[in-house]
């Protein structure tokens, strides 16, 4: 039977190094939950597993997607749950779901119904012109069940909301719901005192500038323009902005670590609200083996 661990929490935690040692132990593979690694090209400043450690254990859903391209979450789902749905081998080990995009881990393991509808450019160019507070009372009378779920100033959502509604012909509130998985699933979170997050956000911004980070922003902005989407995410935007000469490098190192302090914030705000996620702390020195122990038991349970 498939069995799936799952290894989660905010940015800096530790995950990607917990989960190698664990696959290396398992003989298992990593399937990776992080929004932006799946895009090619864009590896220092994603903390990608570097080449001799995708050599170690096999990773997937990495460098799936190109720059210019939109991986939605529920291409990501399809993709995901396909690779765990394999034919497995007679007695092979769990497969390990790694990251910190919670919505991605969410879309497997709870088996959201995601409406297939791509992001259509230009109808949301048209929407966006008639200004939020006309969005929602619009959408308030063509779906007011996802209406009265929507917040009136969130305009990704509502704009997400009238697009499905206006591509498919029904509201998005009758295509979602949840159809969860029949495999057992254990889902291990990393947490870590604020502090000692902080510090572990400051020591890997400068592991990224002394990797290249910046020359490997100038080399997408160059290649691509500096007005790519991508180029406007977390390290990315700051050093694009050293780039153009509106700050000095260490003031793009300091809103680097400010604005992945705040990113830690909102995911463990996130991940806090399953309370399926056991908790182990990150700074813990038996970490590893605490967190082995829990699998063994796990396996032992599910073998059964």
């Amino acid at each position: 039977m498939t069995k799936l661990i799952v290894i989660c929490g905010a940015t800096a935690t530790g995950k990607s190094g917990l989960a190698l040692a664990l696959a290396m132990r398992l003989g298992s593979v990593i399937i990776s939950a992080d929004s932006r690694q799946v895009y090619r090209e864009f590896d220092i400043g994603t903390a990608k597993p570097t080449a001799a450690e995708q050599k170690l254990v096999p990773h997937y859903l990495i460098d799936i997607c190109a720059p210019t391209d939109t991986m939605t979450v529920a291409d990501y789902q399809l993709q995901a749950q396909a690779l765990i749905n394999s034919p497995p081998s007679f007695s092979s080990p769990p497969l390990l779901l790694v990251g910190g995009t919670g919505l991605y881990i969410r879309s497997v393991v709870r088996g959201m119904k995601i409406p297939r509808v791509a992001p259509q450019t230009e109808l949301r160019s048209q929407l966006e012109s008639l200004g939020q507070p006309q969005l929602h009372a619009i959408l308030q009378q063509v779906d007011p069940v996802a209406a009265q779920k929507i917040h009136g100033n969130d305009l990704v959502r509502t704009l997400r909301a009238l697009e499905v509604f206006y591509v498919t012909g029904y509201p998005i509130s009758q295509q979602q719901g949840e159809n969860p998985p029949n495999y057992p699933i254990l889902q291990i979170g990393l947490d870590c005192d604020v502090e000692k997050l902080l510090a572990r956000i400051q020591q890997r911004t400068e592991q990224m500038i002394a990797n290249g980070l910046v020359a490997e922003v100038e080399n997408l902005c160059q290649k691509y323009g500096a007005d790519l989407s991508l180029l406007n995410t977390l390290g990315y935007q700051e050093i694009k902005q050293y780039l153009a000469g509106d700050t000095c490098l260490d003031e793009a190192k300091e809103l680097t670590i400010l604005h992945t302090r705040q990113f830690a914030k909102r995911q463990c705000t996130w991940f806090r609200a399953y309370p399926q996620i056991e908790w182990f702390d990150a700074d813990d020195p038996n970490l590893l083996e605490k967190v082995w122990h829990r699998i063994n038991e796990f396996i032992s349970c599910t073998s059964s």
